[in-house]
């Protein structure tokens, strides 16, 4: 997929005033990944307040294409938006402008992505997914002891990162099994 301008905004632990960037972003061969100033996004749809995820720290973002008013920022929301250096007179042309507003933008220097290393990452937590999606299928006292470890651990990774109350109960309820097996095997040892 082609280079794109777009509008970036951090979203976990802030409202609508969350730091925000205007750059220019790499995707993925597939689209769904976006990556941006030594950081990578993974499109995660409707989330609770963004429409990506940070793949290392987990933080929800919302990215967006600029918008040609320069209203990028939700309308209750405010602060400086950080503006890549490089692509400052493409945005003053796209907007039609002569000049960056100082009190609205901040010019800054970013950093290149290693796609590699994300993608690397991605290869691992598929793999861990795939891993888990078989061994849900295993009747758990079948389980090998390390088998049990990690879909105790995948469980409560899930738990942390679920978005709806009813699959995070329903995470639960496996993973108290999962416990009470371990437990089991604890005593019985």
């Amino acid at each position: 997929m082609k280079n794109r301008i777009m509008y970036i905004e951090l979203k976990d632990g802030y409202s609508d005033d969350g730091p925000a960037w205007i750059g220019r972003v790499e995707f993925s061969k597939s689209g769904k990944t976006i990556y941006f100033n030594g950081q990578s996004f993974k499109s995660i749809g409707a989330g609770i307040s963004g429409n990506y995820r940070d793949l290392i720290t987990g933080d929800e973002h919302w990215i967006s294409g600029v918008k040609k008013d320069g209203n990028d920022r939700h309308w209750a929301g405010g602060g400086q938006i950080m503006i890549q250096k490089e692509i400052v007179d493409e945005y003053l042309d796209f907007m039609g402008e002569s000049q960056l507003d100082p009190r609205k933008y901040e010019v800054i220097s970013v950093v290149s992505t290693n796609k590699n290393e994300f993608n690397e990452i991605e290869n691992e937590t598929l793999e861990k997914e795939l891993d888990a999606y078989k061994l849900n299928f295993k009747e758990i006292h079948k389980l090998t002891d390390e088998e049990l470890d990690f879909m105790i651990e995948d469980s409560q990774d899930e738990i942390r990162s679920a978005r709806y109350n009813k699959g995070r109960r329903a995470t639960q309820k496996y993973l108290n099994q999962l416990l009470e097996e371990k437990e089991k095997r604890n005593i019985q040892h």
